[in-house]
C-alpha cells in the first residue's frame, strides 16, 4: 500500500514539475510576444522551437529567439551564394544580398553576446538588421526572375523573425 502511494506521489510531482516548466517558458514566450506586432506568429514560432518552448528564464528564451533569427539569416546567406555564382547576369546584386546577411548574421551574433552586459546595445544590434533586410529588397525587390523573388520571400521572413528578436531584447530591457 505505502508503494502505491509513493508510485502515485511520485506521477504527480512529475506532472507538477512538467505544469511548472512549461509554465515558466509560456510565460517567457509571451513576455517576449507581448512586444511584437504579430504576436500570433511569435508565439507559434517561439512555441514550435524546442529551446525557447523548454527555456525556463526569459532569458533563455530570448537567447532561442535572436538563434531563430541567425539561423534563418544563415540559411538565407548560403541560399544567395548559391544563386550568386548560378546566375551571372544580376550576380553583383546577389553578392550584395549575401554580403547583407552576412552583416546579419554579425550583427544578431553581436546581439546574443551583449544580452547579459547590455541588452539596449543588444536590442540595437538587432535593430540594425532591419537596414541589411531593407538592403536586399532595394537590390532584388524589382527583379522578376524566380532567384530573386525567392531572396524576397527569404527576407520578409527574416524582417519577421527580426520583429521577433527585437521584441525579445526589449523583453530584458525592462
Amino acid at each position: 500500500m505505502a508503494s502505491s502511494f509513493s508510485c502515485l506521489a511520485a506521477f504527480f510531482v512529475a506532472i507538477l514539475v512538467q505544469f511548472l516548466l512549461v509554465s515558466a517558458s509560456t510565460k517567457s514566450i509571451d513576455a517576449i510576444c507581448q512586444h511584437v506586432t504579430g504576436k500570433r506568429f511569435c508565439l507559434k514560432t517561439l512555441s514550435a522551437y524546442p529551446p525557447a518552448a523548454s527555456a525556463t528564464t526569459t532569458f533563455q528564451a530570448v537567447r532561442a529567439a535572436i538563434h531563430i533569427a541567425k539561423s534563418y539569416a544563415e540559411k538565407c546567406r548560403k541560399f544567395t551564394e548559391k544563386t550568386a555564382k548560378e546566375n551571372p547576369k544580376p550576380k553583383d546584386q546577389f553578392m550584395d544580398c549575401q554580403d547583407a546577411y552576412l552583416r546579419i548574421i554579425l550583427s544578431l551574433r553581436s546581439a546574443a553576446g551583449e544580452l547579459k552586459e547590455s541588452p539596449e546595445t543588444s536590442n540595437y544590434d538587432v535593430m540594425v538588421c532591419t537596414d541589411q533586410t531593407t538592403m536586399v529588397k532595394n537590390l532584388v525587390g524589382k527583379n522578376r526572375d524566380v532567384a530573386s523573388n525567392t531572396i524576397m520571400k527569404m527576407t520578409l521572413m527574416m524582417n519577421k523573425l527580426i520583429v521577433i528578436a527585437v521584441g525579445a531584447t526589449e523583453a530584458l530591457s525592462l
